[in-house]
C-alpha cells in the first residue's frame, strides 16, 4: 500500500484499482480500447495477473476488479478460449462468472462454474482464489453449512487471513442472503480475537457492524431512530475504537484493498457521530470512495462528500457530531 499523503484531499471519486497503480493502467487500457482486440485484451490481463505471482491477498484484488469491470466484455472467455489448459484463465472465468451470478442473483451454469474452479485448484493447488468463488457460489445456490465450512477450510487454510474469504463467509451468512444476524454474530465472535489488528481481513467485524447499522435504518421506525445507539458500547464500540486508533496511521494497513477498509471506517465513525476521528481518515484516503457503504442512501460519492464536510467543520468546531 502506497504511503500516506498529508495533503489535501483530492476530490471525491470512485477507483476500482483503489492504490494498484499497475491494476488502473491496465483498467485505463481497456476502457480505452472500448471492447476492441481480444487478443491485446487477454494479454493485459493474463500478464497483469501473471506479474502478481503467488502474492494471494493482490491477486484477489486484481482478478475481482479486473473481473467485475469486464464481466460483460467477453475477455475471460476469450483468454479460456486461446488456453484451456491455464489456470490463471479458468480462475478469471471463474470470476467473471460469478461477478456475473451476484449481480444477477443466478449463475449461468452453476456446474460448469463448479467444475473449472475445482480444475483450476487441481492445477494450482496452492492458490486460494478457486475457493473463494465457490464461497461466492454457495452464497447464490445457498449450499448447506457444511459444505461451506469444507469450502472455507479449503480457502482460508491456502491463507489464513484472505480478505475476500472472510467476505464471502460474512456475506453468507447474512441474513440478506438467507443467513441470521445470529449466524453473522457466531462467525465474529470466532474470528474477532484470532485476527491480528492488520490482516487483510481485520476489518470483517466492522464491515459486519455496518452492515448492521444499515439493516437497521432500512427497517425505519423506532429501529432507525436508535441505530445509532449500536456503537455506543459492548464489542461493537470497542472494534470501532482499536480500528480508529491505528488503521490510518501511515503504513499499519498493507492489504491490497486497505483503501476500501478505511471507507468502512470513516462511515462508521460518522455514523457513531465520531467527526473529529473521521476526519483524519478522510484526509487519509485522498478522495478515494468505495461504492459500498456509501451507496446505501445515495450515490456514493455525493454522500462521501457530504460526510467528508461535516467532518471537516467537526474538526474545526472541535464538536464529534457528524
Amino acid at each position: 500500500m502506497a504511503l500516506f499523503s498529508s495533503r489535501t484531499s483530492r476530490r471525491p471519486r470512485i477507483v476500482p484499482a483503489l492504490d494498484d497503480a499497475e491494476l488502473a493502467r491496465v483498467l485505463g487500457r481497456l476502457s480505452k480500447r472500448n471492447g476492441g482486440g481480444r487478443a491485446a485484451d487477454v494479454t493485459l490481463v493474463s500478464s497483469l495477473l501473471a506479474e502478481t505471482g503467488d502474492d494471494w491477498d493482490r491477486r484477489a484484488h486484481r482478478v475481482s476488479v479486473l473481473a467485475e469491470a469486464t464481466a460483460d466484455a467477453g475477455i475471460a472467455a476469450a483468454w479460456l478460449d486461446k488456453e484451456p489448459r491455464s489456470a490463471d484463465a479458468l480462475v478469471f472465468h471463474s470470476w467473471s462468472a460469478l461477478a456475473r451470478g451476484l449481480r444477477d442473483r443466478r449463475l449461468e451454469d452453476a456446474g460448469q462454474l463448479v467444475s473449472r474452479c475445482y480444475q483450476a485448484a487441481e492445477w494450482r493447488p496452492e492458490d486460494p482464489l478457486p475457493w473463494v468463488v465457490l464461497l461466492g457460489v454457495s452464497r447464490i445456490e445457498r449450499y448447506g453449512q457444511n459444505d461451506v465450512n469444507a469450502i472455507w477450510r479449503e480457502a482460508t487454510g491456502r491463507d489464513r487471513w484472505h480478505r475476500e474469504a472472510y467476505l464471502q463467509m460474512l456475506a453468507y451468512l447474512s441474513p440478506e442472503e438467507g443467513g441470521s444476524s445470529a449466524a453473522v454474530l457466531d462467525f465474529v465472535d470466532v474470528v474477532r480475537t484470532r485476527i491480528p489488528a492488520n490482516a487483510p481481513c481485520a476489518a470483517v467485524e466492522l464491515t459486519a457492524a455496518v452492515r448492521q447499522y444499515q439493516g437497521l435504518l432500512a427497517q425505519g421506525g423506532v429501529r432507525a431512530m436508535t441505530a445509532g445507539q449500536l456503537w455506543e458500547g459492548g464489542q461493537i464500540a470497542a472494534a470501532l475504537e482499536q480500528a480508529a486508533a491505528l488503521w490510518a496511521k501511515p503504513g499499519f494497513l498493507q492489504h491490497a484493498a486497505a483503501q476500501a477498509d478505511l471507507n468502512v471506517l470513516a462511515y462508521a465513525l460518522c455514523a457513531a457521530g465520531r467527526a473529529v476521528d473521521a476526519h483524519h481518515v478522510f484526509q487519509t484516503l485522498q478522495g478515494m470512495v468505495t461504492p459500498w457503504p456509501w451507496n446505501t442512501d445515495g450515490p456514493a460519492v455525493q454522500r462521501f462528500e457530504q460526510h467528508q464536510a461535516k467532518a471537516e467543520r467537526g474538526r474545526q468546531g472541535g464538536v464529534g457530531g457528524a
